[in-house]
């Protein structure tokens, strides 16, 4: 017989009983009751296993004869298995998706890069560099490539032998660190590795828990997959505290050794290695042997790990260490004035508890080369001038009129910001004096009216209010180009009641005067008291064609996490048109090419600005710019007392600024004077309108009218009684004794203003140095003896016009 391929054993059919099982003697051979036939001869059946038999079975056809159906006990077996292993992936994928979810509510390894502690505020230029922190914060944060090898060597073996091995988790290092402290019965090597403590710093606190080893080891496990080892060990070394201030290894070896990176010397850098586990412990400011010990035991790890050979090891060992203590760089502070306005912005656009909790980057506008160029000019000019000059501060600002943001700031010209914390450009109100006449004359160009309209420099008096020019002289007929470029105060005065009070104060609102502006008189002299920011913003408006920018110093604001909390978004005002804009800033152009504002000029590059002085020399100004470029001086004293300067000394500050400031800038030109032609002003009502003011005249006009005032001049001197000249009065009549200055010369300038906008008439033993805006161009010398006019050759001709009353000189400080 044969066994077939299923395993069974093939009978003869006419053998075969279905009868059932046939019996089986002791012999092992089947018996057969009593026939004639003779017995069967049986083969013995092999046993198969259970896999075996179902194979067989599932080969079968369910109709084969020789079918028999599954034991319980088969179906039970595959059933308990097919449930165990669905039970076993669907438990591991329950693990997973609960491992992912609670990976997902830990925070992005991408915060690393900007990370900042809680409780602290970093304030940042514009390209980066630390202007202040405040809190525990990190000073300076130098790339990995800038940091010597030896230092990160040093700092993989006392922290993480295995760094560039493993994947954030070492478990050989875990095991090695085990036995070495169950040797010696203490904890003396840790086995957290380099990445599990900037995870610890970035994202954990130093909580002893299981839940936060967990945390630890996830975000460590993160933290690898998303960035470079390179990059881990760059954000460890600049992040790890080191004891007694010190944030970075670039802080630490400035506040223990002071010096850079690159000059330590490998002993230097042990020391630094092994204060990370414990910075207050192992500090050598508290315990010098026991730094000294640890710090060999960190050069021995170092031989170990292969990256020092013993000889190094040991000659480095024998050196004692020498300390060269330093104040930590996070406290020393640049552009204080300017951060100083920064901590004052920032409640306006965070929350007061969003500040207390800290952990914010605040990054500014300022360009750290233009504020040094910025504070070397004031500074510059307090020392050289000041004493002479008498004035004793100066200040200065820079703002990008395009964008408004503020470029560089110096708030005093002292040095010592500590002593005297009083931010003159922001905090200061000072009377502008002469530079309030570009809003006057711009509102007229608004108006309508031609840059070559004429108007009469001659005694005017309105509201019992009238305003002298410095010199004491009338310059008869003069375009409103011309009398802004000698700072006439006359037309000004004239200018504004033209177009109108209310008007002048509603353009230099939109220009971005926010001080508080009132329709009097000595308005249009620069009457009411502004600081120099907001001044220096709304000549940008000018710079910018018209569109008014608000100045800021704050460009963002990131939290902790990096997340950005604040963003300054300004949008443009239009104050002026572009054809308007350009008039005003080619009359302004006139004032640094042939006025007062000389000393600003700048060679090969157009510029336009405006001098201004207020009362007895109180105040020196000059705002200038640049289609690029606006910037504010302002020089004078703390105590608004006078000065013996002029604001030829604030344009020349300026000059001293900007002539290093435009380096590299492209020579940009302004719009030219366009067309005048259409253009129609129709002036207000006023008393004493002669009716030719207001209007454009030609050049060969303005001579005829300014001869027929020469001629009228004998008439009216003769007409009045004689006192001393105008051109002699000084302000030596205030008690005041004024010595010659020699940069008093062109560009200087006087004022009819006090310190307070109060119009009222005055004595008339007051100066005309009280009553006028106009800038002087010589200093002011003694008068000389009075003498009696001389007779006339002959009879005068009529005058075309009686002259209008003259009252008593005014101070210019009264109301309407």
């Amino acid at each position: 017989m044969s066994q077939s391929d299923s395993g069974f054993t093939d009978l003869p059919p006419n053998q075969h009983s279905s009868d059932g099982p046939l019996p089986v003697g002791t012999d092992g051979e089947a018996s057969s009751p009593q026939s004639s036939t003779p017995p069967i001869q049986t083969v013995p059946i092999p046993r198969l296993s259970w896999l075996e038999r179902a194979r067989q079975r599932s080969q079968r056809s369910p109709q084969s004869p020789g079918d028999r159906p599954a034991s319980a006990w088969s179906w039970w077996a595959i059933g308990i298995g097919a449930g165990c292993l669905g039970g076993s992936v669907a438990l591991g994928w329950a693990g997973w998706r609960s491992f992912k979810a609670f990976e997902d509510t830990l925070p992005s390894a991408q915060e690393v890069f900007t990370f900042s502690r809680d409780g602290t505020i970093s304030i940042i230029a514009a390209d980066g560099t630390i202007l202040q922190q405040q809190g525990p914060a990190t000073r300076e944060k130098t790339p990995l490539q800038r940091i010597p090898k030896q230092l990160l060597q040093a700092f993989m073996s006392a922290e993480d032998r295995r760094f560039y091995e493993h994947d954030g988790i070492d478990i050989v290092g875990i095991l090695r660190a085990s036995w070495t402290n169950l040797l010696a019965g203490d904890v003396v090597e840790g086995g957290s590795t380099i990445t599990q403590q900037l995870a610890r710093i970035v994202f954990l606190n130093q909580e002893r828990s299981a839940t936060r080893k967990l945390r630890e080891a996830v975000l460590a496990a993160k933290i690898e997959r998303s960035l470079t080892k390179d990059q881990i060990a760059e954000s460890y070394l600049n992040l790890v505290y080191l004891g007694s201030g010190a944030y970075g290894v670039s802080d630490a070896a400035w506040v223990y050794f002071g010096k850079g990176l690159n000059q330590l010397t490998v002993e230097e850098m042990a020391t630094l290695a092994c204060l990370a586990p414990a910075p207050s412990y192992f500090s050598p400011l508290v315990n010098p042997e026991i730094t000294k010990d640890r710090r060999d035991i960190v050069l021995d790890r170092m031989v170990v790990a292969g990256f020092l050979s013993p000889n190094e090891a040991e000659a480095a060992q024998a050196k004692p260490i020498i300390l060269n203590q330093k104040t930590p760089r996070r406290l020393i502070v640049s552009a204080p004035y300017f951060t100083s306005y920064i901590l004052q912005e920032l409640p306006k656009h965070l929350s007061p508890e969003a500040i207390e909790r800290g952990g914010l980057t605040v990054e500014t506008t300022l360009q750290p080369s233009w504020q040094d160029l910025a504070t070397r000019a004031v500074q510059k000019t307090v020392a050289e001038r000041g004493r002479s000059q008498r004035f004793s501060q100066g200040a200065m600002v820079a703002i990008d009129p395009r964008t408004g943001e503020i470029r560089a700031m110096v708030g005093g010209g002292n040095t010592d910001f500590a002593g005297n914390q009083y931010n003159r450009v922001t905090q200061a109100k000072r009377q502008p004096g002469s530079t309030f006449k570009t809003f006057v004359y711009a509102a007229a160009i608004q108006a309508g009216m031609s840059p070559y309209a004429g108007y009469a420099d001659a005694p005017f008096r309105i509201g019992g209010y009238e305003p002298k020019n410095f010199s004491g002289k009338f310059s008869g007929w003069q375009s409103a180009t011309s009398a802004l470029t000698k700072s006439v105060n006359i037309v000004a005065l004239k200018v504004m009641l033209d177009v109108g009070r209310e008007n002048v104060i509603e353009l230099a609102k939109k220009m971005g005067i926010q001080s508080e502006l009132k329709p009097t008189y000595s308005l249009a002299l620069g009457a009411w008291e502004l600081n120099l920011l907001e001044l220096t913003s709304a000549y940008g408006t000018l710079a910018a064609k018209g569109k008014h920018v608000p100045a800021h110093g704050i460009r963002r604001v990131r939290d902790r996490r990096g997340q950005v909390i604040y963003e300054a978004k300004t949008t443009p005002t239009v104050a002026l048109s572009v054809t308007d804009s350009a008039i005003i800033n080619w009359m302004l152009q006139q004032v640094v090419n042939d006025g007062t504002g000389a000393p600003a000029a700048l060679k090969g590059r157009p510029v336009a600005g405006k001098t201004g002085t207020s009362d007895k020399a109180r105040d020196l100004w000059f705002i200038g710019f640049i289609p690029q470029l606006v910037v504010g001086v302002w020089l004078g004293n703390d105590n608004n007392g006078p000065t013996y300067g002029a604001s030829a000394a604030a344009a020349a500050t300026w000059h001293d600024f900007m002539k290093e400031a435009v380096k590299g800038f492209k020579v940009e030109v302004f719009d030219k004077l366009p067309s005048l032609s259409g253009r129609k002003f129709q002036p207000k009502k006023r008393s004493n309108r002669n009716s030719q003011e207001g209007q454009a005249i030609s050049d060969d006009e303005l001579k005829s009218r300014q001869q027929d005032e020469d001629d009228d001049k004998p008439t009216n001197e003769t007409e009045r009684p004689r006192k001393r000249s105008s051109s002699e009065q000084s302000p030596q009549s205030e008690g005041e004794t004024r010595r010659s200055r020699p940069d008093s010369g062109n560009g200087t300038e006087g004022s009819e203003l006090r310190s307070r906008p109060r119009e009222r008439p005055s004595r008339a033993s007051e100066s005309p140095s009280r009553s006028g805006g106009s800038e002087r161009t010589t200093p002011v010398a003694p008068p000389p003896a009075p003498v009696a006019p001389p007779a006339p050759v002959a009879p005068p001709p009529p005058p075309v016009a009686p002259p209008p009353p003259v009252a008593p000189p005014s101070s210019g400080d009264g109301t309407p």
